[in-house]
């Protein structure tokens, strides 16, 4: 058994963060076994993201594929659906992250984006 968490918790970072989410995605909205799941950078650590407990959610495969290495904003920009999820379940991500997800959808839903 590995030694226990500076906070004393034993639990690994992926139960922890699953259980935070309620097992659901955040994407899809969808509750699934820990086995079903997959942690998702919310920003990619290629870009720039890091491996903290906010910028980490509960995902299932089929929402992480289609994410892939896109940054949260950009990939929720386009689907509203999702991304009405993801402002409604993924509750411990920064809040610069929720900052960005909103400005980028206001600025696709505004009159000068449509040109």
């Amino acid at each position: 058994m590995g030694r226990p968490r500076k906070n004393g918790d034993d639990r690994s970072r992926r139960d922890r963060i699953f259980e935070r989410d309620g097992y659901r995605c955040v994407y899809c909205g969808t509750v699934f076994p820990a086995e079903e799941l997959t942690l998702d950078h919310v920003q990619p650590r290629v870009r720039g993201g890091d491996r903290s407990d906010g910028n980490l959610v509960a995902c299932c495969r089929r929402c992480n594929v289609e994410k892939a290495g896109a940054p949260v904003w950009a990939f929720l920009a386009r689907r509203p659906d999702l991304r009405a999820n993801f402002l409604r379940y993924a509750t411990a991500v920064w809040p610069r992250i929720r900052r960005a997800v909103l400005q980028a959808a206001e600025r696709r839903d505004s009159p000068v984006a449509e040109r």
